[in-house]
């Protein structure tokens, strides 16, 4: 009899307390929701949520369901503090996220002080992977990867040109441009203008009429869409006839509605398009019929959120810091194919290429990858 009654108060605390088969893995999206930077909070939403869903059905992590929640640091550093401290608050093990460099890094801190492991799909400022800490991993390249492709470009086919360097004075927008004045002016290309905006200006006319001045044709732009589309429709509307080259911060189709026709033309770098894969075509047809593109970062969250599930079922674990070990020392499949980390978390992956902004064929401007 006390046998029994000692295993039935073993059996009711172990419903109770719950084990590991029954747990719920905590993952939390952290992105601009909300704000001029929506459109990518809903790219790094959308495809972590799809990911989620398609490893849910498929058993889940390690026979433990993903449960997501969702954090808006609607692109602020300190929103972005906030919303790290609630997703300690909350359980999180796990965070897809977050869109800008200048919130991945403070965040990051928060999150490896407190065990939880950080994969951003878009975060490219090099900072983030250079400290040394244990939890930082990214699915997309870095600024000095992207801002070389870019000086290159610039020096192989505009040499001759006068070309402006303007950022946003941001972690991300004036680290990319500063790696890009950095290519450019080792291949020979020496700027006439170098200037920071800051984030939210609606204005530009007095920076438009002194690229004027100074005779520039190619305007090169470390920063987001939302400036970058009032640059360029603001310097079609004064008479200044310059192409402006950017990078993956304005892969957006949202650039196009606020620059109009005067997008076309306009240049950037980014990853491959994965969703040109033909490995992809079944998945990216379920994200359009549920009535969402997967542009631009879509697919490396979701792929973000392959990497921990794949990482967490070759260590057999769901601790965070064995998932890290995993996350280096393995090769996992997803949507942007086989990827691994170097020891900094940078994955290995081929590099930036080109996209030219021209009209698709829906005849709305896009972004579109050249050679393709």
């Amino acid at each position: 009899m006390k046998k029994s009654l000692l295993s039935a108060v073993a059996l009711t605390a172990m419903v109770a307390f719950g084990g590991s088969a029954w747990a719920d893995v905590v993952i939390a999206v952290g992105a601009p929701l909300t704000g001029p930077n929506a459109a990518f909070g809903a790219q790094i939403q959308k495809g972590a949520e799809q990911a989620a869903k398609d490893i849910n059905a498929a058993g889940g992590i390690n026979g433990e369901q993903i449960k997501i929640v969702l954090g808006d640091d609607v692109s602020d550093p300190k929103q972005g503090i906030s919303v790290a401290n609630k997703f300690v608050a909350d359980g999180v093990k796990f965070v897809v996220g977050h869109f800008n460099s200048g919130v991945s890094i403070p965040a990051s801190e928060v999150y490896a002080e407190n065990g939880i492991l950080e994969i951003t799909p878009a975060a490219t400022n090099p900072v983030f992977t250079e400290r040394g800490l244990w939890n930082t991993f990214r699915t997309c390249g870095r600024d000095d990867q992207q801002g070389g492709i870019a000086g290159k470009y610039l020096a192989d086919h505009f040499k001759d040109a006068k070309v402006a360097i303007i950022h946003d004075k941001t972690p991300y927008g004036q680290g990319l441009a500063d790696e890009t004045k950095k290519a450019a002016n080792a291949a020979g290309v020496t700027e006439v203008m170098y200037e920071g905006v800051n984030v939210g200006d609606k204005d530009f006319s007095a920076l438009i009429s002194k690229m004027k001045e100074a005779g520039v044709s190619i305007i090169y732009w470390g920063g987001l869409h939302t400036e970058a589309g009032l640059i360029i429709r603001q310097a079609a509307d004064q008479g200044l006839k310059a192409k402006l080259v950017s990078g993956d911060g304005i892969v957006s189709n949202e650039l196009a509605s606020i620059a109009g026709d005067a997008v076309e033309g306009t240049l950037n770098t980014f990853g491959p398009d994965p969703t040109l894969r033909p490995e992809n075509k079944e998945l990216v047809e379920k994200f359009k019929a549920a009535g969402f593109n997967p542009e631009a970062y879509t697919l490396y969250s979701y792929a973000a959120m392959q990497a921990i599930a794949g990482a967490a079922k070759a260590a057999g674990s769901v601790d965070p810091e064995k998932v890290a070990e995993a996350l280096k020392s393995g090769t996992f499949p997803t949507a942007l194919g086989e990827i691994s980390f170097d020891e900094k978390g940078d994955p290995k992956l081929p590099g930036y290429v080109m996209y030219e902004w021209k009209k698709g064929p829906d005849g709305k401007f896009t972004y579109i990858q050249q050679g393709t």
